[in-house]
């Protein structure tokens, strides 16, 4: 189920918000995750069972490691092996089984048959916050779970299930037993899901029908090919964060309080800032759980960046079993070593050519990370700087240029803390403070109909995080 879908914003929604409300509070919990596994199964009954089942190992080994963890240090060093084992052994038949098979037919001339299993929706994610739990149980940093029900509500809490944020239980571990409601912070949650929705719907489907369109384009030239490269990468920052926003704003109407996920990537001066603004939650989970573990930057300069292209390889196989992926994890990599290296202080000194140099590689990133292989990405690179043939223009560039040219530039714009500010402003004047407060509600009601009209439309809708 999408959250930028009729059912969900109609049916399933007010349903699920009237039920919460009028259950007691020591019932909120079970309501939140009963409604979360009909979510998780409207799509999928059959995956719900592997949910259930790496909920049930986690809450399992949790208990046994906080038992074993004074008294029998090795044992309970041995249950928190069986708890990662068991957890990215199903991860990895789920999402990485195809992917090896098919490699070792390549390298080998073996017909090893593949197993064409589907990927259930969200299992990324559920498996790297079950994997954050018991290992901060072993740590000591956070109490086991003794109640299942609220283990479950954790993983499965259907908010941030589906896409993230990436949530940590030591992060909500007191708001699942106790958090606080009130009118002002379900009319911010409100608030905030109107806009994560907006974002998705009116920008981010928009020029994701952009980015098909060129895909089938039989008129292609360089500036096109450019037009395409920065439609996707405005696309994917507004499909996934107006998500994140979509989810931190359903955890603040049932009490939760989410980490932000993002915080305006595409104004950073490095690409080592772009990562410390972009998917928060999934770079400080490699940073806490691989990176330092590894031995961060303690350690001498080739076993620093060593454990920066195994925690880069990690995080591109993390998004996806190609190896489109696994190269755009490794480019990263190799920008954020030579940074280390020298280039960060030479950045430091610019104010507008490090913010060109870091859009012109995260661009080129996302081609790589949407193509369909290796290929087509460095077939769409290379035409780009003119190396296939094309011409400069086309006259499908001019028409799709004029077409979505305002939603572009409404994009630009939104992608920066510039609508912000100027709301921030307008609501530091007395009067216009009391403006705010008649058309703020007003134009979150416009945006919802807007929305609502374009999906009563059966307009393009797609979710790209769903295949992670």
């Amino acid at each position: 189920m999408l959250f930028s879908s009729i059912p969900f914003l109609y049916y399933f929604l007010p349903c699920v918000i009237l039920l919460y409300l009028i259950a007691p509070r020591f019932l909120k919990n079970t309501v939140l995750l009963l409604s979360s596994l009909v979510f998780y199964a409207w799509g999928e009954p059959k995956y719900v069972i592997w949910m259930v089942l790496s909920i049930g190992l986690g809450y399992l080994f949790g208990l046994l490691i906080e038992k074993y963890r004074e008294k029998n240090h090795g044992l309970a060093k041995l249950f928190l092996v069986l708890s990662v084992t068991s957890s990215l052994a199903v991860l990895g038949y789920f999402k990485y089984a195809d992917f090896f098979i098919s490699n070792i037919n390549a390298v080998t001339g073996l017909s090893i048959p593949l197993l064409k299993i589907a990927l259930p929706v969200g299992i990324s994610f559920y498996t790297f916050q079950i994997l954050s739990y018991t290992v901060d149980v072993y740590r000591g940093d956070v109490a086991a779970q003794k109640n299942p029900i609220d283990l479950a509500t954790y993983v499965a809490l259907f908010p941030q299930l589906i896409a993230g944020p990436i949530v940590r239980y030591s992060d909500i571990a007191e708001q699942l037993r106790n958090r606080n409601h009130s009118f002002e912070k379900i009319s911010a949650g409100m608030s905030r899901f109107i806009i994560g929705l907006s974002k998705k719907i009116l920008i981010a489907n928009f020029l994701g029908e952009l980015c098909d369109t060129f895909k089938g384009s039989g008129d292609k030239s360089v500036l096109f090919f450019w037009l395409y490269a920065i439609a996707y990468t405005l696309h994917i920052y507004f499909d996934f964060s107006g998500y994140s926003d979509m989810a931190i704003g359903l955890g603040k109407i049932f009490g939760f309080d989410f980490l932000e996920n993002f915080n305006y990537p595409y104004i950073s001066g490095s690409v080592t800032e772009f990562w410390r603004r972009w998917h928060m939650s999934l770079g400080s989970w490699f940073r806490d759980y691989v990176y330092i573990p590894l031995g961060g930057n303690r350690v001498g300069k080739a076993r620093h960046f060593f454990n920066i292209f195994v925690v880069w390889m990690l995080t591109g196989m993390w998004h996806g079993a190609a190896w489109n992926f696994i190269i755009w994890g490794l480019y990263f990599a190799i920008i954020l070593m030579i940074e280390k290296l020298f280039l960060l202080k030479y950045l430091k000194k610019s104010k507008v050519l490090n913010h060109i140099y870091v859009l012109l590689l995260v661009i080129i990133s996302f081609v790589i990370f949407d193509a369909a292989s290796m290929k087509d990405a460095f077939s769409y690179i290379g035409s780009m700087f003119g190396a296939g043939g094309y011409p400069l223009v086309s006259t499908e560039f001019v028409y799709y240029l004029r077409s979505y040219g305002v939603v572009i530039l409404l994009a630009m714009i939104g992608s920066t803390p510039l609508p912000k500010l100027v709301v921030g402003k307008i609501n530091e004047s007395r009067v216009g403070g009391k403006i705010m407060t008649v058309l703020a509600p007003v134009a979150l009601c416009v945006l919802l109909a807007i929305c609502t009209a374009c999906l009563v439309d059966g307009s393009y809708n797609p979710f790209l995080y769903f295949r992670f």
